[in-house]
């Protein structure tokens, strides 16, 4: 009795640890993990933007301990090298044979409508973390994709609207030759209510503006538009300070005096004004704790670029806790829509074509310390705006 007795508990405990084991394994397996692809440009002379994208972005999945809505998150990183037919490429890798759930990212335009259809049309979810050309926020939108930036034309309106409350009469433009630039000027017209006295369009990689200024000072305007991204903006911003019309003719600008150019411009940009939709000194929890944390965690000032990143893996974070997974895509793309989440820059909510209704404010270029340059929001110019496009949006 006692030997059969001892052989039934032995075969118990070994059928105990054999379900235990099974049941291990069935849990393991319904583990979901997170892939997300991420595409910026990470090399040449853009890289600066790609990286404070991905550093914000990075910065959220860490403050999840690296599992985005708890779910373990593995972020495949791509860098488009600005190359238009490269994203592309990628982007296609990425679905068919890298089978990501999610793809994030994006800052130029060209790379943004070269990789955008093809995307949303494999129903993979996209969100975008800065480009917003008007053809994918108005005829060519998506329910695949969202943005946590802008449309590209609202900080040009916004320009143009400061422009029109301060009552000036004359503005001359100041933008390189290239048909986004050109756009970024109509823009600006949109919500000026004054003259154009005058348009100059730069050769793309012009950087001697000496030309530019004499202009200016013959025309006596009152104030000056600048739409000068990257090198040639920085360029543009020196050539003003020792022209002599700093301080007489105001300088309003977008994409040209930023967190970016800063550390190049310093005081040569002080009292020179942009238009943006964040800004460090915005007064709202989630933005003292991403601006606290990304400088302790990186060791730099974060951007509007790195805002934008941090939002979108935040905006994934918390429509995933509502979902509890991200297989049911339809359920995901409702939480999504609901913006379930505290935004950097305060109120935020999706228009109908899934861009952001926010404020955007006028900034200015300020000296916190003998070395340290940042843009400070000073008044808001438009609140709770949605872009000019959303009207021809039909999902």
């Amino acid at each position: 009795m006692k030997r059969w007795l001892s052989h039934f508990v032995t075969q118990a405990a070994a059928l105990a640890i054999g379900l235990t084991v099974t049941c291990q394994a069935a849990v393991a397996q319904e583990v979901q993990e997170l892939k997300i692809g991420l595409m910026g440009t990470f090399s040449g002379p853009a890289a600066i933007y790609g990286k404070h994208m991905r550093d914000g972005f990075m910065l959220a999945v860490q403050q999840s301990n690296g599992a985005l809505g708890g779910l373990p998150t593995n972020v495949l990183e791509v860098d488009d090298k600005l190359d238009p037919n490269l994203a592309l490429e990628q982007a296609t890798k990425l679905i068919e044979q890298n089978g990501v759930d999610i793809i994030v990212g994006v800052n130029f335009s060209k790379v943004m409508l070269a990789v955008h259809d093809p995307i949303v049309r494999s129903r993979t979810l996209f969100i975008g973390t800065h480009s917003g050309p008007a053809p994918i926020a108005g005829r060519n939108c998506s329910r695949y994709f969202f943005s946590t930036a802008f449309q590209d034309d609202q900080v040009h309106e916004t320009m143009g609207r400061y422009a029109s409350l301060k009552g000036y009469q004359q503005v001359v433009t100041i933008a390189p030759d290239y048909e986004a630039a050109r756009d970024a000027v109509a823009a600006f017209r949109r919500h000026f209510k004054g003259q154009i006295a005058r348009e100059l369009f730069p050769k793309l990689g012009q950087t001697d503006f000496s030309e530019e200024f004499t202009q200016v000072d013959e025309i006596e305007p009152d104030a000056v538009y600048v739409f000068m991204p990257g090198g040639m903006g920085v360029e543009l911003v020196k050539q003003f300070h020792t022209s002599g019309l700093k301080g007489i003719v105001p300088f309003l600008s977008a994409n040209t005096v930023n967190a970016l150019t800063l550390p190049h411009t310093s005081e040569m940009a002080e009292g020179l004004f942009s238009a943006a939709h964040w800004a460090p000194n915005l007064d709202n929890p989630a933005n003292k704790r991403f601006v606290r944390e990304f400088g302790r965690t990186f060791k730099y000032a974060p951007s509007v670029y790195a805002a934008q990143g941090y939002d979108a893996a935040k905006l994934i974070h918390f429509a995933l806790e509502l979902t509890g997974g991200i297989k049911e895509q339809e359920a995901m793309l409702s939480a999504i829509s609901a913006a379930p989440f505290e935004s950097v820059r305060g109120d935020f909510r999706f228009n109908s074509n899934q861009f952001p209704i926010q404020d955007f404010y006028l900034v200015e270029g300020v000296r916190r310390t003998s070395r340290l340059y940042e843009m400070e929001a000073i008044a808001r110019v438009f609140d709770d705006v949605g872009d000019a496009y959303s009207g021809s949006c039909r999902m």
